[in-house]
């Protein structure tokens, strides 16, 4: 049985709230990759309320719980944190090989260009031929203009030829693919923060978003991706792929908490339009709901 089944089905199957539910509920948390402090914290605010509303039946822990993941999501999010969309900017989207980082890419400018936005792609990951191609394609498929590097190429030189080609276009958002940088290479790191001082550098004015994206189905690896990214630039928002219903997903709720940093995006597939804003409520209901194994 998966985690979502697992945690939908859970309160249904104890008869009273004693030390062996709240172990047992611990360990599904933990393996539905919410983490060891996530889960403590969950617990604590869970023993709290128990207490101070005296529950007696497990089945209402399921709402009390339920209430406690989406503060906890709800938390770290602000209400100007998609205002970058809104002004002219500049999308980084960093993230280790292999997370869905390009496609990620291909379906934020899908989205931008449907609501009416100038958009334009800058294929910088110089590192892999295939991912210049593979952006080749998704620009076509958004219908959006893209400036190409050169295998081998120096990223910071096509970042900047970009920003010059969005000030010329006018563009209203220029979304950045950058080399799936693993998180152990420190070349790579001093890479990213040429970029970042070259967008400094050279576009003041404009917002920048840096996006993290990382594999919802990795779990706890995730997290440690996401931290190495923190560490050399300002992150501003995570994407988590993958999340189609294999994933555990609690992943989520973990991310968010110990690193103060908001999901903004969550991939739901391999459509160019699945990829939505992420929207806490909707998650957690999904977590207790899902009857997928």
């Amino acid at each position: 049985m998966g985690f979502f089944s697992k945690l939908a089905n859970f309160f249904t199957g104890y008869k009273e709230i004693d030390e062996d539910f709240y172990e047992e509920l611990e360990e599904t948390l933990i393996m539905g990759d919410l983490g060891i402090n996530t889960t403590e914290m969950l617990l604590e605010d869970l023993r709290k309320k128990v207490k101070e509303q005296r529950i007696s039946e497990p089945s209402e822990c399921r709402e009390l719980l339920k209430e406690s993941m989406k503060e906890m999501l709800k938390s770290v999010r602000t209400d100007d944190m998609y205002d970058f969309e809104k002004k002219k900017s500049v999308v980084l989207v960093v993230g280790v090989n292999g997370v869905g980082k390009t496609t990620t890419v291909g379906k934020l400018a899908a989205n931008y260009k449907n609501e009416g936005k100038k958009v334009l792609l800058s294929a910088a990951d110089t590192f892999r031929a295939a991912a210049i191609e593979q952006l080749d394609v998704w620009a076509e498929r958004a219908d959006v203009d893209i400036i190409n590097g050169k295998e081998g190429g120096d990223p910071g030189s096509v970042i900047f030829d970009s920003i010059q080609a969005s000030k010329a276009r006018d563009v209203d958002i220029l979304i950045c693919d950058t080399a799936g940088r693993l998180h152990n290479k420190k070349n790579l790191m001093n890479e990213l923060k040429k970029i970042n001082t070259i967008i400094e550098g050279s576009y003041g004015e404009a917002v920048k978003e840096t996006l993290v994206v990382v594999d919802g189905t990795t779990g706890q690896n995730a997290m440690s991706q996401a931290k190495a990214f923190l560490e050399v630039t300002n992150v501003t928002g995570l994407v988590l792929t993958k999340l189609d219903g294999s994933a555990k997903g609690g992943i989520a709720v973990s991310i968010q908490n110990e690193l103060g940093i908001p999901v903004k995006f969550i991939g739901l597939g391999e459509k160019i339009t699945d990829l939505e804003k992420f929207d806490p409520d909707k998650f957690v209901e999904g977590l207790f709901d899902n009857e997928e194994a």
